[in-house]
C-alpha cells in the first residue's frame, strides 16, 4: 500500500491574482492605515539566507558631512530608481535654538536596515523581507504594490517606484558587498562621512568606530523600538525624534 498523498501547497498569490483578491472585497471596505506601532503585532518572519556570519550596519559622522549630494548622485547611476525618486539623500534642515540664530543641519536619509524591521511583518506576499546578515531587500517580482510596507516604515526610506509600480527604497548595494565593494554612496563620500561594515567583527572600521565614540552615537526614533542598524556620530537632539518627510518637506527646528 502506498501512504495517501499529501495536499498540494498553496501557492501565495501573484501580483494579477493578489490584485484581483483585494478588488472582489467590494467597494464598501473600508482602507486602514498601517501604523508602525502596530506593524510588529504580525511577528517577524524567518529571516533568510544572507552573507554567513556577517550583521551589516552603516554610520554617517554627521561632522563630516558637507551637504554635496555625491552619494544621492552615485546611488542614482548605480541603482537607477525613476527620475525625481531617490533611494538615500541628504536632507537639509535649519535648526534654530532658542538662545542663538538658526543654523543648517545636513542629514543623511537612508533604510535603516532595523533589526525589528516593522515593513517586514506588513507585507501580504511575503515581498519584503531580511537576510541573516540583517539586510532588508525587496522581491520585485512578487511584491504587489499595495504600500502597506511604505506606510510601516517610521523612518520615510521606501516609496513605490513610479515605473515598477512596486516597493524600492536602499539595499546597502547588497549586490556590491557580495563583490567584496563598497556601497555607492559610501565609495563616493567625498568627506568619508558613511563607514559600512560587520558588526559582528569587533575589528571592523564600524565597531571600532561605535565603540570610540559609544557616547556620541545616536538613532532616528528610538522609541519605535526598531533597533535601526544606521548609526549617527553629531546627531542632534532635535532629530532623535522628530524627522519626518523626504527632500524639502519638513524643516525641524530645536526648541
Amino acid at each position: 500500500m502506498h501512504p495517501p498523498a499529501s495536499p498540494p501547497e498553496t501557492p501565495l498569490p501573484g501580483k494579477r491574482g493578489f490584485l484581483k483578491g483585494l478588488l472582489g472585497l467590494g467597494a464598501a471596505a473600508t482602507v486602514i492605515p498601517i501604523h508602525a506601532e502596530a506593524a510588529g503585532l504580525n511577528g517577524q518572519p524567518p529571516r533568510r539566507p544572507g552573507m554567513a556570519g556577517k550583521r551589516y550596519g552603516m554610520v554617517v559622522d554627521m561632522r563630516k558631512c558637507i551637504g554635496c549630494q555625491s552619494c544621492t548622485v552615485s546611488c542614482s547611476m548605480e541603482n537607477l530608481p525613476p527620475i525625481g525618486q531617490f533611494r538615500t539623500t541628504v536632507l537639509q534642515y535649519e535648526v534654530k535654538p532658542d538662545d542663538g540664530p538658526a543654523a543648517m543641519v545636513m542629514l543623511p536619509r537612508l533604510c535603516n536596515h532595523c533589526d525589528n524591521p516593522p515593513c517586514v511583518p506588513v507585507c501580504p506576499v511575503q515581498a519584503t523581507f531580511q537576510r541573516e546578515d540583517g539586510i532588508v531587500l525587496v522581491d520585485n517580482e512578487r511584491c504587489v504594490g499595495c504600500a502597506y510596507c511604505v506606510q510601516a516604515c517610521p523612518y520615510d526610506a521606501r516609496f513605490i517606484n513610479h515605473e515598477t509600480q512596486t516597493a524600492d527604497k536602499c539595499t546597502f548595494c547588497e549586490h556590491r558587498l557580495e563583490a567584496g565593494l563598497l556601497p555607492a554612496c559610501v565609495e563616493s563620500c567625498v568627506g568619508g562621512a558613511r563607514v559600512i561594515g560587520d558588526l559582528n567583527d569587533p575589528d571592523s572600521a564600524i565597531s571600532r568606530l561605535l565603540a570610540e565614540h559609544k557616547d556620541e552615537v545616536k538613532v532616528l526614533k528610538p522609541e519605535m523600538k526598531t533597533d535601526p542598524h544606521v548609526y549617527y556620530i553629531g546627531l542632534p537632539d532635535a532629530f532623535v525624534h522628530q524627522v519626518d518627510g523626504q527632500a524639502g518637506v519638513r524643516l525641524a527646528g530645536a526648541h
